[in-house]
């Protein structure tokens, strides 16, 4: 059975980019816990995991016999900080549908360094709050123990998870391209459309990229956004 993420970290993530697209203003006061526990179908115990862990990344200032108040900061470290699509008005919650993985011949585009002849490609359907959101194709060196199973939530995780390595820098390119022959029925765009595709490399210390992808984003669904904090 594929592996979830906890259910008061499916909460704090969804919080987190609904902070971060604006959706709760700085300043704001929460509604009470047992109201939003009850509006988010969760017990109260597991809503105060949730807000312990906003509370902890500094965004979320509990006031005794107040409240609890959204702070808004920039480049917060969580489970999706590098997932760059929200849906078109912000925010949702992501989540993955495994369509393929497995070892397959190391493609012309994989790094110099990678010292196997075969990589791990994985494919996926990306979805935002359940809506069909892009297409996604992962290498990583096929000399790492991956495996297949559980690879529906976050790969950054997984990857830390099970074989130690922590993606630490990315570098991502956007540009035009087309929907691939392999996408679901399901994936609103046809295949062959032209559509925005990000093609990415994720660093964990080591000069040569660890991973390399390509994400073919449907526009009706997701946007690519990127922020920063002034310092």
């Amino acid at each position: 059975m594929a592996q979830s993420l906890p259910k008061y970290i499916q909460v704090s993530e969804r919080l987190i980019r609904e902070i971060a697209a604006g959706h709760l203003a700085d300043g704001s006061r929460l509604p009470g816990e047992r109201d939003m526990a009850r509006d988010l179908d969760l017990s109260v115990g597991t809503l105060r995991k949730a807000l312990a862990v906003l509370e902890s990344k500094g965004l979320l200032h509990r006031v005794q016999g107040s409240g609890n108040y959204v702070r808004h900061r920039a480049d917060v470290v969580s489970v999706y900080s590098f997932f760059r699509l929200e849906k078109p008005g912000g925010g949702g919650f992501p989540t993955a549908r495994v369509l393929d993985v497995g070892r397959r011949p190391r493609p012309a585009f994989a790094p110099d360094g990678w010292p196997a002849p075969q990589a791990w490609r994985i494919r996926r359907l990306r979805l935002l709050d359940d809506l069909p959101a892009a297409l996604e194709e992962i290498w990583i060196d096929g000399a790492h123990a991956l495996g297949t199973k559980g690879l529906n939530q976050s790969l950054y995780r997984a990857y830390s998870a099970r074989l130690g390595l922590t993606i630490t820098r990315i570098e991502d390119r956007i540009g035009v391209g087309q929907v691939p022959s392999w996408a679901p029925q399901d994936f609103t765009r046809a295949a062959g459309t032209p559509c925005v595709l990000v093609t990415r490399k994720g660093w964990e210390q080591d000069a040569t990229p660890m991973e390399v992808s390509r994400t073919w984003v449907d526009e009706q669904n997701a946007r690519y956004v990127s922020r920063a904090g002034i310092g």
